[in-house]
């Protein structure tokens, strides 16, 4: 016989596990703070962007043809850029402690759609070492790419610079414990109606109806003890 579930019941069981569904993800909000405060580094963003355009001398030529080259070439500098031959000579310029490989994760290059401005992102926990890497980035690129595909038609539209009260782009305190609280709430929903599914007790009349299928026809009151109707009696008195 399958069984149905009322939307009075699942009423009545959140009701049942209330404080299990306000503790739950109260914790989680809390855990999910603490971690994002005192234990996440934060991470600090800064970007330059640089434009792809004809060499100075061919400007006035300027073609809608040369324009769709120029974007095209974009997806090939953004590789470039982010290859050791542009990396290294940073890590060296900067004399930077890591690898070209962190580096590399730490560096983010695109361009929005149909442009030719391409934007050199960085992720750093030093907002100053960010603003470096990024500016030295578009020098080293727009210096190295005459000889690597003999062109130059790189120009640096705008530096990255540090702001004077910087924040963090990474972790989003306020994100994450709206995410947790609601992870919280879902998982206590969840093992409230794990709980109440392990719990087999027969509490109530209408757990014996609803058990046996049978109508209640009697029950058997509560019965106070001796002690406690003659201590009853001398309150009334």
């Amino acid at each position: 016989m399958e069984e149905t579930i009322s939307l009075k019941e699942l009423f009545t069981t959140i009701r049942k596990r209330i404080k299990l569904l306000m503790i739950l993800p109260l914790i989680a909000v809390v855990v999910s703070g603490l971690v994002s405060y005192l234990f996440l580094t934060p991470i600090y963003q800064s970007s330059t962007q640089i434009l792809v355009n004809q060499s100075k001398s061919d400007m006035q030529n300027l073609s809608q043809a040369d324009l769709r080259t120029n974007i095209e070439l974009i997806n090939t500098y953004n590789v470039i850029m982010k290859s050791p031959v542009i990396l290294e000579k940073v890590i060296d310029e900067l004399n930077l402690n890591t690898s070209v490989d962190a580096l590399n994760s730490r560096v983010t290059v695109g361009s929005a759609q149909n442009s030719q401005v391409v934007a050199i992102t960085v992720q750093h926990e030093d907002p100053a070492m960010a603003a470096q890497i990024a500016n030295s980035v578009a020098t080293v690129f727009q210096r190295e790419i005459v000889d690597i595909m003999n062109v130059d038609n790189v120009s640096i539209l705008s530096v990255a610079q540090i702001s004077d009260n910087p924040s963090p782009v990474k972790p989003n305190p306020t994100l994450n414990m709206a995410i947790a609280f609601v992870v919280g709430l879902m998982a206590a929903v969840g093992l409230a109606f794990l709980l109440e599914y392990l719990d087999t007790t027969v509490k109530t009349e209408q757990d014996i109806e609803s058990l046996l299928g049978l109508p209640v026809i009697g029950v058997v009151a509560r019965m106070e003890s001796t002690g406690t109707v003659k201590k009853n009696r001398r309150k009334a008195s």
